[in-house]
């Protein structure tokens, strides 16, 4: 089976499009953990049988919650990914965001090499506009140099690199078998020590990203990170646009009058010239709607079994669980995790 990991804020429609993309792009189950109380969201995200929803409440961090959502992220990624480690039928975990949605071909996934243990999905981001009738299906995707001059001194980005094209990430995301003796980053798999690990690539292995798509979208997407804990580390080119905004809800502003000055904003800092993009043949068409994957269901008893450990290490502490941290301290905690785990079913634990 197929998994993902994610640390989520954001609204019903949005979680919606987020499980339903997954789901049919090649996901089997998802483990969203919500790190805002959303009742709404909860119900929902409660009630799908193809998710398991945690709650990052009191219980979940025991006065330990970190105040930058990066390391949150990284710590229930690979939570799940040393909770699945216990259990033969699941092959990989994939850690993404709530904007993000998998486009991952099994037939080709089933043919990586077992000695592979990381898989890299390459980033195709929407096309911001002010507005969209529907979700965005046009998708820049990376260029290369010569494409990149050629927006450059068309006056459409401000250098020729992606990370001038792209406003989010241009790294992709990572999954890996999972097992105790890696970690899940932000992007990649790494080592004990940090070092990145070899990733399997393919153009069939990709993933969507609806980052800041439409002006009401940025304005949701920059209040979230901003009221999540502690500015985050942006690229260079989108610093000034998250200090500009932290400064500008500072201000005191009413929603009526700040809203103006956050459009201003979005229209001279994230939305692109789609026509010209279009035209010179440098987007991607895809709808995550006409996916086409029917998620796998979990071996008879098999979701209890894991819903039995994953309750377990609720009670523990998170901090074994995130990068940096020695394998042998999850391993502790697994060991104390192997009752509840085998409940009368008999495990193979990866190393």
């Amino acid at each position: 089976m197929l998994f993902t990991v994610s640390t989520v804020k954001d609204t019903l429609p949005n979680v919606q499009r987020f499980v339903a993309g997954n789901l049919a792009g090649g996901a089997d189950h998802l483990f969203v953990f919500l790190d805002a109380a959303d009742a709404e969201v909860r119900t929902w995200l409660d009630e799908h049988p193809h998710v398991t929803c945690v709650r990052t409440d009191k219980s979940w961090w025991h006065g330990e919650r970190p105040a930058d959502l990066n390391v949150r992220q990284r710590i229930n990624a690979n939570l799940v990914k040393a909770l699945l480690s216990f259990f033969d039928w699941a092959d990989w975990v994939f850690h993404i965001d709530g904007d993000e949605i998998v486009q991952i071909d099994r037939a080709l996934l089933d043919t990586v090499p077992a000695s592979t243990r990381v898989v890299r999905l390459a980033p195709l981001e929407a096309v911001s506009q002010m507005s969209w009738d529907g979700d965005p299906t046009w998708f820049k995707r990376l260029l290369g140099k010569g494409d990149l001059t050629l927006l450059q001194v068309l006056g459409v980005i401000d250098r020729p690199a992606n990370g001038a094209l792209f406003h989010g990430h241009v790294d992709g995301k990572s999954g890996v078998r999972p097992a105790l003796d890696m970690w899940l980053t932000l992007h990649l798999g790494v080592d004990a020590s940090g070092e990145e690990l070899d990733a399997y690539t393919d153009d069939q292995l990709r993933l969507l990203h609806y980052e800041s798509f439409s002006g009401e979208d940025f304005v949701r997407k920059w209040t979230a990170i901003l009221s999540a804990g502690p500015m985050a580390n942006f690229r260079p080119a989108r610093e000034p646009t998250a200090v500009a905004l932290n400064t500008l809800i500072g201000k005191g502003l009413s929603e009526e009058q700040v809203r103006p000055y956050l459009m201003r904003i979005f229209e001279r800092t994230t939305a692109d010239d789609f026509d010209t993009l279009r035209e010179l043949g440098m987007l991607v068409e895809a709808d995550p709607t006409k996916g086409i994957h029917q998620p796998a269901d979990f071996p008879d008893g098999a979701r209890e079994e894991m819903l039995a450990v994953l309750e377990f290490l609720r009670t523990e502490s998170k901090r074994p669980f995130h990068p940096g941290e020695p394998a042998s301290a999850a391993q502790k905690i697994l060991d104390r995790a192997a009752g509840p785990a085998r409940a009368g079913r008999s495990v193979r634990r990866r190393s």
